[in-house]
């Protein structure tokens, strides 16, 4: 199962969150049969939208992150809650796949120029919602690039996914999280910086073996580091039958009737796990019956 952990420096001046979503990116890619640039993107973010969501303080909090470009991915979206647990989806999951002039998927043309939506919703009162330009579309500059923006917070993301040129599936999958805090000073940011030029991709390390706690080691190599906390994360969407039931239930009378008369039943498709669910005329009657 996948990890995330979380350390932080022993003078409190950099937090440094790492995960190996391997399975995570591997799961995504199989429900919705994506294409190898889509589950490139689709990948990174759900590792970003993971690190971001482990984050949240109230475990009532959900985290969503939705990119809208004007590429042939069209929009495509991370949900995570406060455990790093994490679901997505992708609107054209059969994007055609690009290639750099190296060899590396162009995951930049796929998503095109946009706008990036990231919203926090702690459970209660109103949620916060930011939104920024798409500046690179590889998704991890663009996460640097929201931390500096709306959050003020000095920040290097790395994301990587490394899909198998021969069978398209995904071999690796996951990320770094380096935050500045407010207890950095400039000995502190020179050696990160020269740290964080010094690193392999998030892909060729975890092609090495190392693990979660590894990766943070290296980002933060001659600090002393305490690990915060470590769990396991998965893609999870929770979604049932009962709560699409619900969720008709909600509707109007008309629109219930409309749904018993005209097509004698009805039927909801999950877009984060793709399960298929079906309400036959009977079932619809009771609920109208209740209203």
């Amino acid at each position: 199962m996948d990890k995330i952990i979380r350390c932080i420096t022993s003078d409190g001046a950099v937090m440094v969150s790492a995960i190996d979503s391997t399975d995570i990116a591997y799961k995504a890619s199989v429900i919705h049969h994506t294409s190898p640039v889509a589950s490139a993107a689709l990948g990174r973010l759900l590792s970003a939208a993971s690190m971001m969501g482990a984050q949240l303080k109230s475990s009532k909090s959900m985290l969503n992150i939705r990119f809208e470009g004007d590429g042939d991915l069209g929009a495509f979206m991370a949900v995570a809650d406060s455990s790093g647990n994490v679901k997505g989806f992708v609107t054209n999951p059969d994007c055609p796949t690009t290639h750099y002039e190296n060899g590396k998927l162009n995951v930049a043309a796929a998503v095109g120029a946009g706008v990036i939506s990231v919203m926090k919703d702690f459970g209660e009162g109103e949620p916060y919602i930011g939104k920024i330009p798409i500046v690179s579309g590889e998704i991890a500059e663009d996460i640097t690039n929201y931390y500096a923006t709306s959050e003020q917070i000095p920040t290097v993301c790395a994301l990587g996914v490394l899909i198998d040129k021969e069978s398209a599936q995904v071999l690796l999958s996951g990320g770094l999280l380096i935050q500045l805090l407010p207890g950095a000073d400039d000995t502190t940011i020179d050696r990160i910086e020269e740290n964080v030029s010094k690193l392999d991709s998030v892909t060729t390390m975890l092609a090495k073996g190392m693990t979660a706690l590894d990766m943070c080691k290296e980002a933060l190599s001659g600090f002393e580091v305490e690990v915060l906390d470590e769990y396991p994360v998965d893609y999870v969407c929770g979604c049932s039958k009962e709560k699409i039931r619900d969720l008709i239930a909600a509707m109007p009378k008309e629109e219930i009737k409309a749904m018993i008369d005209e097509n004698h039943g009805a039927e909801a498709n999950c877009r984060f796990c793709n399960k298929h669910y079906v309400f036959d005329e009977a079932e619809l009657k009771d609920l109208l019956k209740k209203k």
